[in-house]
């Protein structure tokens, strides 16, 4: 009986309909979504605790949306011109677009979460013909504001305000950046022109005509001479109308060495600037200062990335002034004595010629052909004894003196350095090596602005 029993159990579990294990997750997460009339992003993040898991949802499924919006570049576009000299140029554009494109999508939705216990996803979607018709939208108003600024250039061109017009072509050039990589046709002068490409040609067809000269092309200076003494003058000059370029703006810098340049500029009515070099701080003997169009100043677009590849491939009209740069010679003079005697090395004078060789100055043993007269004059003096340590104070003065003026442009003081030793000369040296790292440690880099100032 009982094993009719099992044997009918057996038979009933095999006749026994399977179950089916459901997938209670959404279809979107399960790839089984096909939305063709939408952008889409989904976003997961972990329930770690770590972070804030639905705000990083979210950014991850707005990434992902974005990642399927491409930006296309034309054929006939200005980008391709410039894909022939700047390889990496299309690249950067569009990487910034796409970053651009991020932060300024709208009328996305959230169409859908879905989480368990260590994970959370989102589900964003973009309607594509919405996103088509607001793109289209702004592109229309980018370009109507476009033109209207290139109407307004060429009636400053027609006025001879070139300076004016180059400002209107920048602010159109920068209401259609983001359009760069499209042919867009428009009507102007009653002639049919590609706009971002008549706009980069009428900017760089009035820089071209702009030429920069510098006075004198090579100067020969003193590194540390009063160096607005030395005229350096700029002249801009508009070559085919043979006219001084007035009110432009100009900004200087060193590109080769360094020191301190008054950067920017504005010529007057003459087309002229005065540039003020006010310090060379390279220990190079030749150095460059290259003078330029301040084109950040013309168009006031200077925070826009794509602004900025734009200005680079402009070659904005420049020039540059050689500094053949002569070191300042140095006569020194010392007195250094431990104990009230003469040493036998000038440890503080020998330390202080090491340093300021290594900072760019030469050293003469005739005084008539220096330009800096520099004295050392120390001493140490016996302190008390403290068991079996003895005490110095080293006392010293250095002072640095024009040649030509008899004026002191630096004095410093070294005022009871105390050293310990075993007897009074070792003491005496001790304070001697105390001086010295204190000379390099604290006074040094203030000696040094004062001489070459």
């Amino acid at each position: 009986m009982n094993r009719i029993f099992l044997f009918l159990i057996l038979v009933f579990a095999s006749c026994s309909p399977k179950v089916q294990v459901v997938d209670s997750r959404p279809a979107w997460l399960t790839g089984q979504l096909n939305e063709p009339r939408y952008y889409t992003g989904v976003g997961h993040s972990a329930k770690d605790g770590s972070n804030n898991y639905v705000q990083a949802a979210k950014k991850s499924a707005l990434d992902d949306l974005v990642s399927q919006i491409k930006v296309t570049v034309s054929s006939t576009s200005i980008l391709s011109v410039f894909e022939q000299d700047r390889k990496e140029f299309r690249e950067k554009y569009e990487q910034i677009i796409q970053t651009e494109v991020a932060d300024e999508i709208e009328e996305f939705e959230q169409a859908g979460a879905y989480e368990d216990d260590r994970n959370y996803w989102v589900y964003y979607r973009l309607s594509k013909e919405r996103y088509r018709q607001i793109k289209e939208e702004q592109k229309r108003n980018a370009v109507i504001l476009a033109t209207d600024f290139v109407n307004k250039a060429r009636k400053a061109e027609q006025a001879g305000s070139r300076l004016q017009a180059i400002g209107f072509y920048f602010q159109a050039l920068r209401s259609v950046e983001k359009y760069l990589g499209e042919a867009i046709p428009v009507k102007i002068d009653d002639r049919e022109v590609l706009l971002t490409n008549e706009i980069y040609a009428s900017i760089k067809g009035l820089l071209d005509k702009i030429q920069i000269q510098i006075d004198p092309v090579e100067l020969m200076i003193n590194r540390r001479l009063n160096l607005n003494a030395q005229p350096v003058t700029v002249q801009v000059m508009y070559t085919d109308i043979r006219q001084p370029a007035a009110n432009f703006p100009l900004t200087a810098a060193f590109e080769k060495g360094s020191g301190e340049v008054f950067p920017d500029y504005i010529t007057d009515e003459n087309g002229q600037a005065k540039i003020l070099i006010s310090k060379i701080a390279s220990r190079e003997l030749e150095q460059t200062v290259g003078v330029k169009l301040n084109l950040d100043a013309i168009s006031g677009t200077s925070g826009s990335p794509v602004y900025k590849l734009i200005a680079a491939t402009l070659n904005a009209p420049s020039t540059k002034t050689i500094l053949k740069v002569q070191r300042p010679v140095v006569y020194l003079t010392s007195n250094e004595k431990s104990l009230g005697i003469l040493k036998n090395s000038t440890q503080i004078s020998n330390r202080l010629k090491n340093l300021l060789t290594n900072a760019g100055f030469e050293f003469s043993t005739d005084s008539k052909s220096a330009d800096l007269l520099m004295e050392v004059v120390s001493d140490s003096e016996k302190g008390s004894i403290s068991g079996s340590i003895y005490i110095t104070f080293l006392t010293g003065v250095i002072r640095v003196t024009e040649a030509r003026e008899g004026r002191v442009i630096y004095a410093t003081t070294l005022d009871r350095i105390k050293g310990y030793g075993l007897d009074y000369d070792r003491s005496s040296q001790d304070a001697y090596n105390k001086a010295i790292e204190t000379l390099e440690k604290e006074r040094m880099t203030e000696l040094l602005n004062n001489v070459l100032q």
